[in-house]
């Protein structure tokens, strides 16, 4: 899941974004979405590269990445998760959390954060796909080169 240090959350606004390279004032991304729209963000914005994202677990000196935890979805739910998210309960959403992460710590992972994993995975599956791909050395150096 090397691929996901160009994958990036913005505070503020909806979606996942690639990041294509830096500039003068920010960083320069483009929406993964059906429109693709590039747009210049701020230094000053809150940018939260999903490779630098992890998941509490119960023990406190331990979490697991949030590739690892996209992996396991993708092993057990397939391509897309399908979940009314407007309408899903906290139970169901823990029960989803439980079944691909067992250790998840309950006190400290919250619904809405579940809400926007699955919401992430569903982007990631159908706008980027290439990042569920197993790593060959080929992708590697090309996410090095990057």
């Amino acid at each position: 899941m090397e691929l996901l240090r160009d994958i990036a959350h913005i505070s503020g606004k909806s979606g996942l974004f690639r990041i294509l390279k830096p500039g003068r004032a920010g960083v320069i991304v483009e929406s993964l979405d059906d429109k693709k729209q590039r747009e210049m963000v701020s230094a000053n914005a809150r940018v939260s590269v999903l490779k630098d994202i992890s998941i509490y677990t119960e023990d406190y000196n331990k979490s697991t990445p949030l590739g690892d935890l996209f992996l396991k979805i993708r092993e057990v739910y397939g391509e897309i998760v399908e979940k009314d998210l407007k309408n899903a309960s906290k139970n169901e959403l823990f029960d989803f959390m439980e079944t691909v992460m067992p250790d998840f710590d309950r006190s400290r992972v919250h619904d809405s954060d579940i809400k926007k994993i699955i919401q992430w995975y569903n982007v990631l599956s159908k706008h980027y796909p290439v990042v569920f791909e197993p790593a060959t050395e080929e992708t590697q150096q090309e996410a090095t080169e990057a």
